[in-house]
């Protein structure tokens, strides 16, 4: 490892030395406090904030993109700094789970389970409780380029037990999983070049990953789509969606769990990731 990645490693594991004896209070207004500076003092991404949360919602006014947009870099900023203070930010969560019975009845059908999920809502807390929960749970991620900061979120997120696939590793490990009954975390959500399948997110034609209606066209394991709401400082609310799959496409199977994630964004708006530039491929 290079000796910048070992600095960026020890850096944030003193950082989260630091959260981890902070109450959910103080860790509360610190992040606003973070998220005030980059609000008002950079811009770094703000300008494609602002224009995606005015394409989703093309009738709403300027003051109220403004006060999404606010909203969101808040959510966020609270988002990383929970995560960075994991396992100590666990204490006191309270967690209420909708459709857990779902994902139970999909388990006992022995295929495994491919579990979609978007950059909405606390997908850390999603994961962690995904993680805990079941026998075997892996995501599929990205590696960074920084050695130091992808060992170090990756150790974060494998805490409850959650177990990783980086991208580019052999297809193979991913039909693993869903072969030993485990569930395979996909995050669907971001832009996926040339190689998408373009379905619509927000009326807006956008480049969405093939690969949750691969694995169900090839293995036949259902697809279930969960979403974690913060609904209080300490207080989460997860939803289990089925995703239907009856028209046997991948058009069709990717337009179902966007469309699904939709309806949630736009129940919680302030809770997505705007940041993202989610429609830069063009048809």
């Amino acid at each position: 490892m290079k000796r910048s990645h070992s600095i960026t490693y020890f850096l944030l594991s003193q950082f989260k030395k630091y959260l981890s004896i902070l109450s959910p209070l103080k860790r509360y207004k610190l992040s606003n406090q973070i998220a005030s500076i980059l609000y008002h003092h950079t811009n770094i991404r703000k300008s494609v904030a602002r224009k995606n949360i005015e394409k989703a919602f093309p009738k709403w006014n300027r003051k109220k993109v403004e006060y999404v947009l606010k909203k969101n870099y808040q959510f966020f900023s609270y988002n990383f700094i929970q995560f960075m203070a994991f396992p100590k930010s666990w204490d006191g969560l309270k967690i209420d789970v909708i459709g857990k019975n779902i994902l139970d009845s999909y388990l006992k059908k022995e295929k495994g389970v491919i579990f979609i999920s978007g950059h909405f809502g606390a997908w850390e807390i999603l994961g962690k409780w995904v993680g805990e929960y079941v026998p075997l749970f892996t995501g599929v991620a990205h590696s960074q380029k920084n050695k130091g900061a992808n060992k170090f979120f990756k150790e974060q997120r494998e805490l409850p037990g959650t177990k990783h696939i980086f991208r580019r590793e052999p297809i193979q490990k991913m039909y693993d999983v869903l072969s030993d009954n485990g569930v395979l975390g996909l995050i669907s959500d971001q832009d996926a070049k040339k190689k998408g399948v373009f379905v619509n997110f927000f009326d807006i034609q956008a480049s969405t990953s093939k690969g949750a209606a691969l694995f169900h066209l090839n293995t036949s394991a259902p697809i279930l789509l969960g979403v974690c709401i913060r609904t209080g400082l300490q207080r989460y609310l997860i939803k289990f969606i089925p995703v239907p799959t009856i028209y046997k496409t991948v058009e069709n199977i990717t337009q179902s769990y966007t469309t699904i994630l939709e309806n949630c964004i736009k129940k919680n708006p302030e809770q997505y990731f705007w940041f993202h530039r989610r429609w830069k491929t063009r048809p």
